[in-house]
């Protein structure tokens, strides 16, 4: 029988690299969940306040990656993204040694802003590196080594930060240093994507309607997935009275499946048309969503999780490879900067609304994100890596 892994074994060694130094990164990565817990309990400020901190983080990754992404373009896919792991490592060990409140704000958004150009590089330089019928396996990968590292990072930064805050940031600045001396090491330096001389010039991504398209159809589909973060712990803890043990079961349960089953799905829907695996992604969101109203228990709400897990592991890679599908090698970073753009604002609007949503609507919040995700995935089907916008029904 074949492994189910087994087209791994053709991905280049700089694939492994980047996902090995990925994986070293988020290892570490413990300072932001324990961002609003450090301010309030280590540094005395009210809640309000720490929430404004939050919101500086979100401007900083929401404005830098589109400029991100161009200026990796111009400059290296591979050399901002050791720029973003030296940079961002180096300010995390500076940040606890901020005496005010205005200079830990401008260092909470010089580190969001660095560490936002770490996402649109990397992706960029894996496209790069692998060839176009393996990068949805690459992209696959490189989330692996990401849930990995999360697995990890948050619950030891739970038993260092409670003997000493700073050890949180200075844990997740040496982590990150360390991502980036793997790569500083080990990988080939390469020049910014140069179109041939012939060709005519591209276009920005900004005036890419087919982008433009795939990632307003993508937007309210992952505002039903941010859910994880806004409507959805309250529906855990207050309308089923479940306890918040059991709500962090939810998200070691997502994590599981991930490890287990993404690698091997990815490469078994390698040759499903964007379109066909962008639809089916959506619908798992929207079945897994829509059905969390209607369950009571511990067994079939973590049923509902797994569902919806099945369309982060189908819908993600298949963006990202439709994204970098779409762009001109030159423009690359560009265009992945946007997608990441995306994101960052599908976490600033999904968990905000749906908190609204829930306040007013209660249970019926989740019929709407059924609805929404599933009509965000028929418009996502009729997306294409070439030729034109699809034409509106009727």
């Amino acid at each position: 029988m074949r492994h189910p892994w087994r087209g791994l074994k053709g991905l280049p060694a700089d694939v492994w690299l980047v996902c090995a130094s990925t994986l070293v990164n988020r290892l570490g990565t413990m300072a932001l969940p324990f961002l609003v817990l450090y301010l309030t309990g280590g540094r005395h400020w009210t809640p309000a306040q720490a929430g404004t901190a939050m919101m500086v983080y979100g401007a900083g990754a929401l404005v830098t990656g589109p400029f991100a992404g161009r200026l990796a373009d111009r400059l290296g896919h591979a050399r901002i993204l050791k720029a973003s792991l030296w940079s961002s490592g180096s300010l995390l060990l500076l940040l606890p040694f901020a005496t005010s409140r205005p200079i830990l704000f401008v260092l909470i958004f010089l580190w969001a802003a660095l560490t936002q150009a770490f996402w649109p590089s990397a992706m960029a330089l894996l496209a790069d590196l692998a060839a176009p019928e393996q990068r949805k396996a690459v992209y696959a990968l490189h989330r692996l080594s990401v849930n990995l590292g999360m697995a990890v990072g948050p619950a030891l930064g739970g038993i260092i930060a409670h003997r000493s805050f700073t050890w949180v940031f200075w844990t997740d600045g040496l982590t990150t240093l360390a991502g980036a001396t793997v790569l500083t090491l080990f990988l080939r330096s390469r020049p910014a994507s140069v179109p041939h001389p012939d060709a005519p010039p591209s276009a920005s991504a900004w005036r890419d309607r087919r982008l433009a398209y795939l990632l307003l159809a993508f937007l309210p589909v992952l505002m039903v997935f941010f859910q994880i973060e806004g409507a959805l712990p309250l529906w855990v803890t207050r309308d089923l009275g479940f306890d918040t043990r059991f709500f962090g079961l939810i998200f070691t349960v997502n994590t599981l499946v991930i490890v287990a089953l993404e690698v091997a799905l990815n490469l078994a829907m390698a040759h499903w048309t964007h379109g066909r695996q962008l639809l089916t992604g959506a619908l798992c969101y929207a079945v897994g969503f829509g059905l969390t109203g209607l369950v009571r228990t511990r067994a079939a709400l973590l049923g509902t999780v797994v569902v919806w897990t099945f369309g982060e592991m189908i819908l993600l890679p298949a963006m990202s490879d439709a994204v970098a599908t779409l762009a001109p090698p030159e423009r690359r970073g560009e265009y992945l900067g946007l997608y990441s753009t995306t994101f960052a604002a599908g976490l600033a609007l999904g968990p905000w609304l749906g908190v609204l949503a829930y306040a007013h609507l209660g249970s019926a919040l989740w019929a709407g994100c059924f609805v929404v995700a599933a009509l965000g995935g028929l418009l996502m089907s009729r997306f294409r890596t070439s030729g034109v916008l699809p034409r509106a029904a009727g």
